[in-house]
């Protein structure tokens, strides 16, 4: 069994991480790409400046441009994006885009993709719910043989970087009834192709999501990803890949939310004191610690788990991830309520925070979602 400790490379990367986006990627640049309305919704910069710095490729092999960083390496970015807000296609992209190509694509899907994700010259995007709640078995989109290809129809909700990706991966079924997992193909398609429309949504975050319809969308056999009718396997390691990095960035949203409202309790005075000296909100800190720390143990454990291929990975996801969101709403409930009435404004960041983690803890699987999935993965 792993220590739950980093080894020095891996704290290397969080340490650059940590000084990298603190100072490119700041939470001043998501007000002002929320602000001015941003076009892409996040810097294409920042995005060239992140792929010199190697975090695009952490989950590529070194043969297509990565450095096969792994899964608690990636953490470390995640963790850090999550303490300071930034924005960028990340996980779309450079988690959920790479590891389905690695998992499922052919050598020529993987050959022509990988390293153009690697450059940063390619943006993918997951389109797999239908529905308000993640529901990744319910796929009522269609994918039917036409000729030497496929015709798709249907639409997909909340596709996170949507409106910017080159690539969508698509769920579509090929067979079975709307609820099986049998019968689920996942495809290719290009976001310009003939009878793909695109609506980009405003996120309660401030981030990118879409509304993707298809409309006869024409593709050929060399679209599918992986084998037809298996994709949901497929689909499911990738879900747990993003929502371990997803509790990363909860972790990180959570922490620090946590220590901005411990030092405001320590400079802010009410009744002619601290309001820190109140015992009433220490033992609620001292709580809310005691969580964080069960957080970034069930974290590291599952990202650990993922790289080591161990048996019970999905399992301590689903746990990471409900444990995160648990503990990130609570942390921005407190960083809210103990910043008095200024916590409710604009003018502070702990409300943005408190945005950004509610939107993190709905995405693919909230944490109901992850308790019942992990109560029935271990059998109960």
């Amino acid at each position: 069994m792993a220590a739950l400790v980093l080894n020095e490379e891996q704290q290397m990367l969080k340490d650059a991480a940590k000084g990298f986006l603190s100072e490119s990627a700041p939470i001043s640049q998501l007000r002002q790409l929320r602000d001015n309305r941003d076009e892409a919704g996040f810097s294409r910069e920042l995005w060239q400046s992140m792929v010199e710095m190697g975090f695009v490729g952490t989950l590529m092999l070194e043969e297509f441009g990565g450095s096969a960083f792994g899964n608690v390496g990636m953490g470390q970015v995640f963790e850090q994006a999550g303490r300071n807000l930034s924005v960028a296609p990340l996980l779309s992209t450079a988690v959920i885009g790479v590891c389905a190509l690695q998992l499922a694509g052919s050598t020529e899907q993987k050959q022509a993709l990988l390293p153009a994700i690697a450059e940063g010259k390619l943006l993918t995007a997951l389109a797999v719910d239908e529905t308000p709640r993640h529901n990744p078995a319910r796929v009522t989109t269609t994918a039917a043989p036409q000729g030497a290809g496929f015709v798709l129809n249907g639409h997909k909700s909340f596709v996170i970087d949507g409106h910017v990706a080159d690539k969508l991966i698509v769920s579509a079924r090929t067979a079975g009834d709307k609820n099986d997992r049998a019968g689920i193909s996942l495809f290719l398609v290009d976001r310009q192709a003939a009878g793909v429309s695109v609506e980009r949504t405003f996120m309660v975050d401030s981030r990118n999501a879409a509304i993707v319809r298809f409309d006869n969308v024409q593709v050929d056999a060399s679209a599918l990803l992986g084998e037809q009718g298996q994709g949901f396997e497929v689909l499911d390691k990738v879900l747990d890949v993003a929502n371990a990095q997803l509790a990363a960035e909860l972790l990180g949203i959570a922490s620090q939310a946590f220590e901005v409202t411990v030092k405001y309790l320590q400079e802010r005075k009410q009744f002619g004191v601290v309001l820190g000296s109140f015992q009433g909100l220490q033992h609620r800190c001292a709580h809310l610690f005691s969580e964080l720390e069960l957080v970034k143990s069930v974290v590291l454990k599952a990202l650990a788990a993922l790289d080591e291929g161990a048996e019970e990975a999905s399992q301590l996801v689903s746990l990471a991830k409900a444990k995160s969101s648990e503990v990130a709403e609570l942390a921005t409930n407190e960083a809210v309520q103990m910043h008095g009435g200024m916590g409710m404004t604009d003018e502070f960041d702990v409300g943005l925070f408190m945005k950004r983690a509610r939107a993190a803890q709905l995405l693919f699987g909230d944490y109901r979602y992850h308790a019942d999935r992990f109560a029935s993965l271990r059998g109960y």
